[in-house]
Parts: structure tokens; C-alpha cells; sequence
């Protein structure tokens, strides 16, 4: 059994996820909040692959702490996570962190966010937006 390791949204709290159990709703060991959906997961080297094998659409945004409209992004970005639990799994990578992701997706400017669905990338925004256009943008791209 394969396994990847992800941080609660909510305590922190590192917890062991098995592979096969993605597509259901892995609840934290210690707070028992939801780990993959509602709040944004950590994304690093070691759980993207298995994040990106959802059944459910991934949105990914790459950011830097240094980067002011990433900060300025980042509420954005969680408000959506929360409306649309269940619907869509929202990952953020510090390309600061995980600088191999980084260069693996080729990230030139940040924010970078990139919507997959089935494990390929659907479409991709360079740019923070406002909470509507966010929306809007995903919407679309969801259609594709």
C-alpha cells in the first residue's frame, strides 16, 4: 500500500494518507477536520502525484511568502476552497519549498494557478484576481 503524507489545514498536524483512499474523505488524526477538501492542501514533491489522481478537479496555485499579490491572493483563494468542498480540490505549492515542482510545471511568474482534471491540465492563469473574476475564470475552465 502506497502512502503520502499531507498537513491538516486546520491543526497543521502531519497525517498518512494510503493512495487508494484519495477519492474518499480522510479526516485528520489528531482534530479530525477534513484534509483534502474545504481548505487548501499543502502540496509538496511527495503528495502531488497522488492529489493530482482525484476523481475530482484540482486547482493548483503556485506561490511564494515574498510575493505580495500571492498573499493578497491567498483569502481568495481559501474562501473558494470552502464553497466549493466536495466539488473541487484546491492545492497551494510554495514554489519557494518545492522549487523541482516549480520547475517541473515550468512556473515563470507567480501567481500561477492551473486547473487539472483527470490528472491533465485543463487551463492556466497568471495573476491574482478578485474573488468574482476567480470564480468566473474557474467556472469557464471547468467547462473545457
Amino acid at each position: 500500500m502506497t502512502t503520502f503524507t499531507t498537513r491538516c489545514p486546520s491543526c497543521h498536524g502531519l497525517n498518512r494518507v494510503p493512495n487508494e483512499r484519495i477519492a474518499e474523505q480522510p479526516h485528520c488524526g489528531k482534530c479530525q477536520a477534513h484534509l483534502l477538501d474545504g481548505a487548501p492542501i499543502e502540496g509538496t514533491s511527495e503528495n502531488f502525484m497522488a492529489l493530482l489522481q482525484s476523481p475530482q478537479p484540482v486547482v493548483i496555485d503556485f506561490w511564494a511568502p515574498w510575493c505580495n499579490p500571492c498573499v493578497g491572493f491567498a483569502p481568495v483563494f481559501s474562501d473558494v476552497a470552502e464553497e466549493r468542498s466536495g466539488e473541487i480540490r484546491f492545492v497551494k505549492i510554495d514554489t519557494e519549498a518545492q522549487q523541482q515542482l516549480a520547475a517541473q510545471f515550468q512556473i515563470r511568474s507567480i501567481p500561477t494557478i492551473m486547473l487539472f482534471k483527470d490528472g491533465q491540465r485543463v487551463d492556466m492563469l497568471n495573476g491574482a484576481l478578485p474573488k468574482s473574476h476567480f470564480s468566473q475564470w474557474l467556472d469557464e475552465a471547468l467547462n473545457k
